[in-house]
Order: C-alpha cells, then structure tokens, then sequence
C-alpha cells in the first residue's frame, strides 16, 4: 500500500486533504479591485479594502515577474516658509487626479511592505471552473483534459460524470492505437488513473512492452520522461501487467549522464544547452526508474543525486518578501518555461524522488517554504496550464517528505482601535488544511519610525480551536499608525520539527487605525504691517463650516490646527493640503506645515498676487485632511474668501483656461427647438376622387378594346409542359404588377427593383419557352 502511494506521488501529487474540502463548499471569486475615485472624499483602509487590493497588486506583479512598480511619476513637494504653492494652478480634474495619485501610491506602498501569503481559498475553486470548460463532454486534447481533471481533483470540485463518457473514449482510443505517441500514452494513463476508464489487461501489456523497449533506447530525456512515467502508471492501474524494469541501473545511468554540475540537465546528449525545466522532468523520471527496478539501485547513485539536488536549489532566486522561484539561465531555448513552469517541474521533480528513496534530502526548510511563497503569492493565474502548474505544485507541497510548509497568514493586517479589534493569525499548510499542535508569539512589534526600539514585548497568542486561529488583544502600548510584527511558529513536538517548514520569524507589516482629535482650530486674517489680528473665526474641523472672510493683498491668511492620537500623541498625516478655489475654477493648493502637533500654514497674499494672477474675487477654501491609519480623514468645504488684489500689469501671465471635463459630453444635451414648415394647402376630397377616376379610365378603355376585338383562349397551348409554361408566364406577369401595387403601399425602390430583377429573369425563362412553343405551333400550321 505504502508503494502504490508513493506512485501516485510520482505522477500527481497527494489528493485534496480531508480537512482542506470543507473549506472550498462554497465558492466566491473574491479576487479584490481597486478602483479610486477621486470624487470622493479620503478615507482609511479598511481591512476587507486593503486586503482586496494588496492582492489585486501583488498578484499581478508576481505573476508577471514584477518586484517594482514603474512608470509612475515622481511627486517631489517642497515647503518653504512661506509655503509656495505645490502648483500655482490646476484645473478641477487635475486635482481629483492628485488625490486619488496620492491614494494610489500610498496603498501600493502598503501592500509592498505587507506580504501575507494567505492559503487555496475558495476563489481558487470559481476560477478553475471558468477556466477549465469542456466543450461538448470533452477538452480539446488529452493534456488538457488531465490538467483539469487534476485541478478539479485537489480542490474537490467533482466533474467527472460531466466528461466522463467522452474522454473515457479518447483514452481508450489513444491506448489501443499502435501510431500513439509516448506523450500522448503518458496523458492518456494519467486521465485513466482519475476516471478509471474500462481498459483491457491486454492493451496495457501492449503498451507496456513498446514502453520498456522504448526506455532502453532512448536518447533524450523527454523519451525517457514519457516511456517510465507511463510504465509507472500502469504499474499502479494494473497489477497484472509486468512494468519492471531489467536494467534499472543502466537506464539511471543513461539519465543521469544528461546531468551537468551545476544540478540542471540537457534535454539530449546533442544539445549542449542546460535547463532547470529539465531537472524537474529528470528526476521525475528518475524516481519511476527507482519505483520500476527489480532489483535495487546502487544507493552512491542516489546519494550523488541527492547532492546534485542542493546544487540546483544553491541558483534558486529569492523575492524581498521570502518568495524564492527557479528560472531559466538560457535564453535560446526552442521553448523557454516561464518561472512559474520551471520552479513547477522542479517541485514535482524533488517530491517524487523524495518519495521513492530513503533518508532525508537535505534541502533547508526555508527554501521549500519559500518556494510555497511563490506559488501562492501569484495569486489566480489567468491561463489554465498556469493555474495547473500553480495547484498541482502546491498539492506536491501539501505532503511530501524533504518538508511540508506552515502558511502563516493574516486575515486582516488592518486593526481598529475604535471597534477594538483583536489581531487574529491563522497557521495552515498550503492547502487550508490543519497544522500540527504549535504556539504563535508575537516577538516584537517596531513602529514606522522606530526600527530598534520594539513597542511591545513578546506575548503568545490565544489558540481558539473552533476556528482554529490564535488571536491577541491589541497591546494599549500600540497607538495609531503602523508597525512591524514579528511573529515566531513553534511547535510543541519535536518530530514535527523534522516533517514542517515554519520558517523562522515572520514579518508582517501592520496597520493600526483610529479616530484622531481635531482641536484648536481656527483661521485669522492678519495684518500684514503689524501682524495684527483683524478677522479671528474658530472653526469645528469635525462638523459643517461656512465662513465669509474678506482681505487685500496686504494681508496675510493663517489657519492653523492640532492633530492628536487618542493616546494623546502627536499624529503626521500623509496628507494635509489647503486648496483656494476661485469663482472662475482657477484652483491653487498648499500643502500645511507641521511643528509637533500643531499644523499651520500662512499666506501671504502680497508675494502670492502672480501666482493668483491678480483674480479677485471669491475664493473657496477646503482642507484635506488624509492618511491610511486615520479613519476620520476628511475633505471638507471652510467657507470663502473674497480677496481685493491689485490691476494685473500688462505682461502679467494670465491665468490657464479652465480644462472641459471629460465626463461633460456624457451629460444632457442642450434643447433644440425647431418649428417644421406649415404643410401646402390641399385639394378638395371631390377633386382628389374624380383624379382618380380618370386614373382608372385607360384601364377600362383597355378592357373594352379586348372585349371589341374579340380575346379568346383558342391559342392557349393544350399539351401539359406548354400549358404549364403559359401558366407560369402569366403568374409571372401578375405578380409583377402585384409588385407595382406593393411599391405604391409599402415597399422601397431598392427592394422593389431586386423583386423585379428576380421575377424578370423568370418571365425571360418561361416566356421564351411558350413563345419557342407558339412558334412551331404556327410554323407547322403553315406548312401544313
């Protein structure tokens, strides 16, 4: 028994864990979008938005390889003591777009210093049904359809009934053809082995004498990847079927010769190139040779290829957040594997022939963990071979012998003093399903401007085993803002030391949020001369306001406020600008010192005149008060200003003409108003009728000269074929005029003249062959 699972390890990996399915019942695609508006007022993240959107973020980037965000402007803003303006004029949408600029970078900032890798979750299992659709009962080949059946497999999604009758087909179709190919045998096992088609004993003693011969000559690693991993899988479909392998030795040493001392293979001896992709199918195919021999291998082969496995892992590359992948060093590759495809062959490689030898692998457990990293920080791949190569990883991850990773994950790295939340962390292997007996501890936690001093000591959390989390009261030491937590995994068995991969400490970047106190708020008109205070208004920062200010270029402007955390500290917001906005859209926007917690910010409107462009008039001024951890950020309405400012001089700039919104043309239309042109005058009804009288008396005129000249049907042809060409001549010319009387009433020219166009050519048909008739008709009379 403990044989036949370890090939089913060979060339699938481990089913979906009993404890995962439970978790994939119910699916949801809760794949996060970030869409900024910059309509609407800043606000904090919350831990549903920041989760959604971090992995929205990331999962892109890691999927294509990215580990910098670019093409991004930079936003370089200076202050002086005077506060120069940050743009001496924008337009409204300008504006909007600064905002939601500033948003946007400040959460890409966040999810680049937050990792969490979270578990398969239930989108995993949406998306696999959306991305593998068969069409008609069946795939469009045999590959395709085992990537799906597996996928469905290990996230217990159960499609076999849906696709069994046709693929059962092509599998039996593709067995018992002798013109098969090996890979195409390999993919034609591997879906047996999922719907378990009715294939005889007899076709797989076929298939495998042609295999054996096949792996004893083979040249290329591909040939002998095909031929033992299909040997292996007949060994565990049919018990009857001899698949052992006489010169297992040899044939391991035929591979391994393709080996190169830096742990990569060659696909041939002929090509000179090595690859990583190759490594994985190397030793996957060595593990079938070790599976399939009859007598032992010499155990220094084996110990040999153990070293050259640590050789391989010394060139795996390494994320900042602890992702570690494998690439291709070449570049000339007939058909370069993506990383995502090369660390995937080198994980179903490792785990297979971890499976089928004795003794350890020593590979460290970090970098299995970090390998687990990669693969779940991609997110939901959009290709299906993708999503194949993602799950089927994972699933060899799930259990195998070098080291099963421990996820630890967050559910919500966002926490808010106000609703007093509790920070919750969940530990899981790859697949969702439970770890072993351990205890989560917060080593440390360093503030954003502290990364020395910790803000609190080390606590162990709270395991709850209905939910299987461990939570932690938020320590009262953690005011507003963000932090870094350390956590450490210990497990209380020591064995289990030797079976799973924690990691070490793990850095988890953490936003604690909260409502902060706006106090002493006021904005003072000064005298420019003296410093005099001539206008004073308080202001209440937390309510409406709708102040009516009045100055002149000699005066100055301060507003000025304190910002205070609820334990009484000073807060910094990321943002915190003041913008006057004048009666002709022109807009100016200052970003607002700070000293402590004070925040304050003068203008003076002497040295400021060219930057308004001498414009008096009304001014609105609003205050954005904005930051990620801060969740009473506002952008609210003050009052106005009208300022009396000097005659521009005639080489004053003038100011920029106002920008169109874009969104204006999507708005109502302006009305128009049209008067049509008063109908002629008409004819009277009795004039109208006795037109048309005289219209209709040519027809009559017509009829009564017929009757004069005595019409008659003497001529009509007697015979059936004639007869029926006179008939259809004169259907056909009925139904031309029935077509004049139809464009009168209904029909257009166009339509009018196809229908004529089709009955005219058969009236020519018809009419020449009763006129041909008539004619040797009278013809015969004559000579007769």
């Amino acid at each position: 028994m403990q044989e036949s699972k370890k090939e089913n390890n060979y060339m699938h990996g481990p089913p979906f864990p009993d404890g995962a399915k439970s978790k994939v019942n119910k699916a949801q695609n809760t794949i996060g979008r970030y869409q900024p508006n910059p309509l609407k007022r800043p606000r904090s993240l919350s831990s549903a938005s920041h989760s959604s959107l971090c992995h929205s973020l990331r999962s892109s980037r890691r999927a294509q390889r990215l580990t910098t965000l670019t093409n991004f402007p930079t936003l370089s803003v200076r202050s002086s003591s005077r506060s120069e303006t940050l743009a001496s004029s924008r337009s409204r949408m300008a504006t909007r777009n600064l905002g939601a600029f500033l948003v946007l970078i400040l959460a890409i900032t966040i999810c680049e210093a937050a990792s969490v890798f979270q578990p398969i979750s239930d989108s995993h299992r949406s998306a696999a049904s959306e991305l593998f659709t068969a069409n008609d009962g069946s795939f469009g080949s045999l590959e395709e359809a085992y990537e799906a059946l597996r996928s469905f497999e290990i996230l217990g999604i159960d499609k076999k009934s849906d696709i069994r009758t046709a693929t059962c087909q092509s599998v039996v179709d593709t067995l018992g053809s002798s013109s098969s190919a090996p890979k195409d045998l390999l993919y034609a096992l591997k879906v047996n082995s999922i719907l378990k088609c009715k294939v005889n004993d007899k076709i797989f003693e076929g298939i495998a004498a042609r295999l054996k011969a096949i792996a004893n000559t083979a040249s290329s690693l591909l040939d002998f990847y095909h031929s033992i991993g299909s040997l292996v899988l007949i060994k565990d479909q049919s018990s009857e079927v001899d698949v052992l392998l006489a010169d297992a030795g040899g044939i391991f040493h035929s591979i391994k010769s393709l080996s190169q001392s830096d742990g990569r293979w060659r696909f041939s001896s002929d090509n000179p190139e090595s690859s990583t992709y190759a490594a994985g199918l190397a030793l996957e195919a060595l593990s079938g040779v070790v599976s399939l021999a009859s007598s032992e291998i010499d155990q220094s082969k084996i110990g040999t290829l153990k070293s050259d496995i640590l050789k391989l892992f010394d060139s795996v590359e390494k994320y900042d957040d602890g992702a570690m992948y494998f690439d291709e060093k070449v570049v000339d590759l007939r058909e370069r594997q993506s990383p995502l495809s090369t660390t995937a062959s080198v994980v179903r490689g490792l785990t297979a022939f971890a499976a089928v030898t004795s003794g350890n692998i020593k590979v460290p457990g970090d970098k299995i963990l970090g390998l687990a990293k990669f693969f779940l920080g991609i997110g939901i791949p959009g290709k299906a071979k993708d999503f194949f190569n993602q799950v089927d990883s994972l699933a060899s991850l799930e259990s195998n012998k070098v080291a099963i990773p421990l996820i630890l994950s967050l559910p919500a790295t966002v926490l808010s003093l106000t609703k007093k939340d509790q920070l919750q962390v969940k530990v899981n292997t790859v697949l969702g399903s439970s770890a072993p007996p351990l205890t989560v501890k917060l080593v440390r936690a360093l503030s954003s401007g502290s990364k020395v001093a910790s803000t609190i000591e080390s606590q162990e959390l709270k395991f709850d085993k209905e939910s299987e989390s461990h939570f932690l009261d938020v320590p009262k030491s953690v005011d507003v803002g963000n932090y870094i937590f350390v956590f450490e995994v210990v497990l209380h068995d020591s064995e289990d030391e030797k079976v799973y991969a924690t990691g070490g400490s793990t850095q988890v970047q953490i936003f604690v949020t909260g409502v902060i106190k706006i106090e002493n708020a006021e904005i003072v008109v000064l005298d420019s001369d003296v410093g005099s205070i001539e206008t004073q208004k308080k202001l209440d920062l937390a309510g409406e306001n709708s102040l009516a200010l009045s100055a002149n270029h000699l005066q100055k402007l301060r507003l000025s406020f304190q910002l205070t955390t609820p334990f009484g500290n000073a807060f910094k917001p990321h943002q915190v600008f003041l913008k006057l906005r004048h009666e002709t859209k022109v807009e100016h926007i200052f970003v607002v010192g700070n000293s402590g917690k004070k925040f304050e910010i003068i203008l003076d409107f002497l040295g400021l005149v060219e930057k308004f462009y001498y414009l008096s008039g009304s001014y609105d001024i609003q205050l954005t008060v904005g930051d990620a951890v801060m969740e009473n950020s506002f952008f609210r309405a003050i009052g106005h200003i009208d300022l009396d400012l000097p005659e521009a001089p005639e080489k004053a700039s003038r100011p920029p003409t106002p920008a169109i919104d874009p969104y204006s043309k999507y708005g109502p239309k302006a009305e128009i108003s049209h008067i049509f042109r008063v109908p002629e005058k008409r004819p009277s009804q009795e004039l109208s009728l006795i037109f048309l009288g005289l219209v209709f008396l040519p027809l009559i005129g017509f009829l009564v000269g017929l009757l004069r000249l005595g019409v008659n049907l003497k001529n009509f042809p007697t015979s059936a074929i004639p007869a029926t060409f006179g008939i259809l001549f004169h259907v056909g010319i009925a139904a031309v005029l029935l077509l004049y009387v139809l464009f009168w009433l209904k029909l257009d020219l166009f339509t009018t003249l196809k229908w004529v166009g089709l009955l005219g050519v058969f009236l020519l048909f018809v009419g020449h062959r009763i006129l041909s008739h008539q004619a040797s008709t009278s013809a015969k009379l004559k000579s007769a």
